[in-house]
């Protein structure tokens, strides 16, 4: 399973994949699944090395490469300014060739740099593949694919600290010591459209025998349970989970045992009844008055700029 991904950790758009693979194969005759030896840094260098080197011959093939493509700089500062800020970014400041980047010399193939424990980075490309699974860990599964499938925005790491003002947390800090990044209302719209994917894209692929039309695709993935597990997460529908089954899911609320206790819960009566609900709420001490609703605001740009060229 591959899951695409086009944001980094800084709401910058950074493509880049997630696979969860199978460390073994199955045997069609048998349906055994044979499992595969430990990776070795080898087999990594070998995978970034062969990978980077077919897919950016793919790109100069598709013409989506070229050398002779450069970025102009943003705007125009005094020399030693300019000098010093195209430094920093990798951009030539005078010159001939002023606003471009500098030119590299790339080896094809070029030797893969290990960078820690299965991992290795040539000509632009990474692998990790430092982590595994062991099979029967179902949670360190369900882990690993909420980190994967997660998205750009964790819940929190966004906050309004003004009217004019986003913060954003970072997920770890920088080297500089950046922990947080403010942005306008503007900008961040402008963040999130840059992710946001190409129409009609599915950003989670299946290969191999996880495939939809693999021959052996059923053999391999899971079958439902039977009746009778169902209807220790499931009602009346077995598409539906139970309440209690999604709020312990969800919010690791127990709604089968008593935090307290320790003992068993059931369900007594579903109270329906404003009256009956207040009643209760107040005799155990909970508000029984919703909230006041916020204002409405209106929305930070209240007016539209319009642009227009020619005479």
């Amino acid at each position: 399973m591959t899951f695409a991904q086009r944001f980094g950790s800084a709401l910058n758009c950074n493509p880049h994949f997630h696979s969860l693979l199978l460390d073994g194969v199955f045997n069609t005759k048998n349906n055994i699944f044979h499992q595969a030896p430990p990776l070795t840094d080898e087999d990594v260098k070998e995978i970034v090395e062969t990978t980077a080197c077919r897919v950016i011959r793919m790109l100069e093939r598709r013409g989506v490469l070229d050398e002779n493509e450069y970025d102009e700089l943003a705007e125009e500062q005094p020399v030693l300014a300019g000098m010093t800020s195209a430094s920093i970014i990798g951009l030539v400041s005078i010159g001939e060739r002023a606003g471009q980047r500098v030119r590299k010399v790339l080896q094809d193939p070029a030797e893969a740099v290990k960078t820690g424990h299965l991992c290795f980075a040539s000509r632009g490309f990474s692998l990790h593949a430092a982590t595994r699974i062991a099979g029967g860990n179902k949670q360190g599964l369900e882990n690993l694919c909420n980190y994967v499938a997660r998205p750009p925005l964790a819940a929190g790491s966004l906050q309004r600290i003004s009217d004019d003002e986003y913060s954003f947390k970072l997920k770890t800090p920088w080297s500089d010591g950046t922990t947080h990044l403010i942005l306008s209302p503007n900008e961040l719209i402008e963040k999130l459209a840059a992710l946001v994917p190409p129409p009609r894209l599915n950003l989670v692929r299946y290969h191999g025998v996880l495939a939809p039309h693999s021959k052996i695709r059923s053999v391999v993935v899971p079958k439902k349970p039977d009746a009778k597990e169902l209807e220790k997460t499931r009602g009346k529908s077995k598409n539906r989970f139970l309440w209690a089954a999604l709020l312990a899911r969800t919010f690791n609320l127990q709604m089968k045992i008593c935090t307290h206790c320790g003992g068993k819960m059931r369900m007594v009566a579903a109270i329906t009844d404003s009256a009956s609900i207040k009643k209760y709420l107040d005799g155990v001490g909970l508000p029984s008055e919703p909230p006041m609703p916020m204002p409405a605001r209106p929305p930070p740009q209240e007016e539209f700029d319009y642009y227009f060229e020619g005479a």
